[in-house]
């Protein structure tokens, strides 16, 4: 009842009692207020006789609504709030308990009623992670979640987050704003007092222990003695005995080799797309407060990178953004939530055993000058290639044609457009390529007239398929189609011809021809990544002076496999990278990641407006892909033809409209927020340019992915 009036009716003085909790002294109060009142009046009463304690940092949050009443001018009614309503008074900044990327954990005091991308980047500015915008915070999930469709994380189940928070772990690590919380997290012994934030943020540890016995004091470049008391750190992690390098500690730019036996158990390993898919529900909206979206002082969130698009990636500043994304993408290969060849997967165990290897020798102490490391080859290829363009005019032809020439690529190749219920197997042509179209002759002497197909590659989709070994080198292209997207496939003759054409097609696939500066970087790269893919004659190190554990380096697919000789295969692998430095063998594997055709693609449960079938949608950086429920392609937008995306919140259903055509559709596997969000969220990192602003526009993001509600 409204206590603005009596039983008979007749109004009164329009006062009411107020209940609110206040959970520093967990007393409840009832304070007097009327509807015109001001918030900042009720805190203003609340506080009156508490003398002694410091509220500023307290709010009134409204649990019922989840809802912080943070406007002190606006007044109760304003808020809607009534004699019903059951306020807490409660600090707005709590400790929250963060994973990083490679499975850590670090508890950080978190403004609980600032926005989630506020939050995160104020954590990132904490962990001396740049630009936070790629990043956001997820919940922890369990295999629960990956059994059905849940447009919510506690639809799953409502005891998920009780009994998916991790336990205990060796790795901990207590940042400076939490250790006055007496938290016994850690296995290892008490926190050190010695740890602390400096003045950009980021943490530090004056203290941090020593090497463990039988770290080797050489470097790897120089001789491999001592190699057996490094195997045996390499390996000792394992036990939980603290003994490993696990207790070498050195800062968030630097992980431990093997991370906690119990963060690992509570990784969950999608085993389809369609799991993959439902593993997006996890992430938070980044418009709202993490308190209003149920999440309590002292709770689990992940600290993953969101947006697969990493803006000015540079060693000199970003040690620990890097580390965080070679993490991140070594737990997206070894769960299998990326699909790659053996090749390929060996590759990623040899890098990995170069991180490991490079990460336990000794480090030269923070108070020594360290020489800046050198730019990797790739971006001062592409700085060269951008200064000719400027000067010239134009690109040379990647063949060694004029100025003046369009570049264009002309080989035999041999080709296959595969169809059901056919046995026809590939015959040669020959192709042309030029301005982003693919011209097929049936010989030579035929290319000066009438192609026998014309192609136009803007916006394929283009995965290869390759084996050295076999002495395989294939591409598949998508191409768009009337009807949705059309299968093609390609076989060159040699590594070379491999190379331009695969490069070629994928500046197509981004809408940019063999003019533009970057063709030759592509070709450089994609040759770079075959040669790292090709075994080494000899392993550099003997298997019997290294001991490795197969399984910390492989999925579990690959384990049955190469059961026996996957230790030695690791060993060859890492032979074809045994001279890169700590960060050049980071910096390689995220190359590696990057290049896979499935990386950066989030993917989501949805059914079409009028349609019967469930289907996925992919939000890659740059375009949106349809695909059947089992990965098959069938269409493609791109976001330059996008004209606006937004959201029916009555029904929930999105709409994205580009030119020409109209797509709605309802998100099956998480809120339809979260899609808006994705697509949002890269055009506006696509804004990002060394020529514009480095000041983070935040309220262009919120524009951008907040819905519009």
């Amino acid at each position: 009842m409204a206590s603005g009036f009596r039983v008979d009716g007749q109004q009164v003085d329009g006062f009411w009692m107020l209940s609110v909790l206040v959970t520093d002294l967990q007393i409840e109060k009832r304070v007097r207020v009327r509807g015109d009142m001001h918030v900042g009046g009720v805190m203003f009463k609340l506080v009156e006789g508490m003398d002694g304690m410091d509220w500023s940092d307290h709010a009134l949050f409204w649990p019922e609504r989840r809802r912080w009443l943070l406007r002190t001018k606006s007044t109760l009614d304003q808020y809607s709030v009534d004699a019903d309503a059951s306020l807490i008074f409660t600090p707005m900044h709590k400790t929250l308990r963060l994973q990083l990327p490679d499975l850590r954990h670090v508890d950080l005091r978190v403004n609980f009623s600032a926005t989630c991308f506020d939050a995160v980047v104020d954590l990132c500015k904490q962990l001396g992670i740049r630009h936070p915008e790629e990043l956001s915070l997820s919940r922890p999930l369990s295999r629960a979640h990956l059994k059905a469709n849940f447009q919510s994380h506690a639809a799953a189940r409502p005891a998920a987050r009780a009994a998916d928070a991790p336990p205990a772990d060796t790795n901990t690590f207590i940042g400076a704003d939490a250790a006055s919380h007496g938290s016994d997290n850690s296995l290892d012994g008490p926190v050190s007092p010695g740890r602390r934030a400096n003045s950009s943020g980021s943490l530090l540890d004056s203290t941090w222990r020593s090497a463990p016995p039988g770290t080797p004091s050489s470097t790897l470049g120089g001789s491999l003695s001592g190699l057996s008391s490094l195997s045996h750190s390499l390996t000792a992690g394992r036990s939980g005995s603290g003994t490993g390098l696990d207790g070498l500690d050195s800062g968030l730019a630097h992980s431990p080799i093997v991370p906690a036996a119990q963060a690992q158990r509570l990784l969950v390993r999608p085993r389809s797309l369609l799991e993959r898919a439902r593993m997006n529900v996890a992430w938070l909206d980044s418009s709202l407060s993490i308190m209003e979206q149920g999440v309590d002082e002292n709770d689990t969130l992940l600290l993953r990178f969101k947006f697969y698009t990493f803006y000015d990636l540079d060693p000199n500043y970003d040690a620990v953004r890097i580390n965080m994304l070679y993490e991140q993408a070594k737990w997206q290969i070894l769960n299998e939530e990326i699909d790659c060849t053996e090749e390929e997967m060996l590759l990623f165990a040899g890098l990995q055993l170069q991180v490991n290897l490079q990460g336990s020798l000794p480090r030269l102490s923070s108070s020594r000058a360290q020489p800046p490391p050198s730019p990797p080859e790739d971006d001062v290829a592409s700085a060269l290639d951008q200064l000719q363009v400027k000067l010239e005019g134009t690109h040379v032809n990647g063949a060694g044609g004029s100025l003046t020439q369009v570049p264009r690529l002309a080989d035999y190749l041999r080709f296959l457009r595969p169809r059901r219920f056919t046995l026809k197997g590939f015959k040669r042509y020959w192709f042309v390529y030029k301005d982003m179209s693919l011209y097929l002759y049936k010989s030579e002497e035929e290319a000066d007239q009438q192609p026998y197909l014309q192609v136009d590659l803007k916006g394929c989709e283009v995965v290869p398929d390759v084996n050295i070994a076999g002495g395989k080198y294939g591409i598949k292209l998508q191409v768009p189609a009337p009807d949705g997207l059309s299968d093609m496939m390609l076989r060159c003759e040699s590594e070379e011809q491999y190379a331009r054409w695969v490069s070629a097609c994928r500046l197509a696939a981004r809408g940019r021809s063999m003019a533009d500066s970057s063709f030759e970087t592509e070709v450089r790269a994609t040759q770079e990544r075959l040669a790292l893919q090709r075994p080494a004659p000899t392993p550099a190190i003997s298997p019997h002076t290294l001991q490795i554990e197969p399984d910390d380096y492989v999925p579990p697919r690959f384990t049955k496999k190469l059961r026996g000789k996957l230790t030695q295969k690791i060993l060859e692998a890492h032979a074809n990278v045994a001279n890169y430095g700590l960060v050049e063998a980071k910096l390689n594997y995220i190359k590696s990641w990057k290049a896979q055709p499935e990386f950066g693609i989030s993917f989501f449960v949805v059914k079409l407006l009028k349609a019967k079938k469930e289907e996925l949608l992919g939000i890659a950086f740059n375009r949106l892909i349809r695909m059947d429920i089992n990965g098959n392609h069938a269409k493609t937008w791109r976001y330059d033809t996008m004209k606006a995306w937004n959201v029916n919140w009555e029904v929930r259903h999105m709409m994205v409209q580009f030119d020409g055509e109209n797509i709605v559709f309802e998100c099956l596997s998480s809120d339809c927020k979260v899609v808006h969000e994705f697509i949002g969220g890269y055009i506006f990192l696509q804004l990002r340019s060394k020529d514009s602003s480095q000041t983070l526009d935040r309220e262009l993001f919120h524009k951008l992915t907040g819905g519009w509600r």
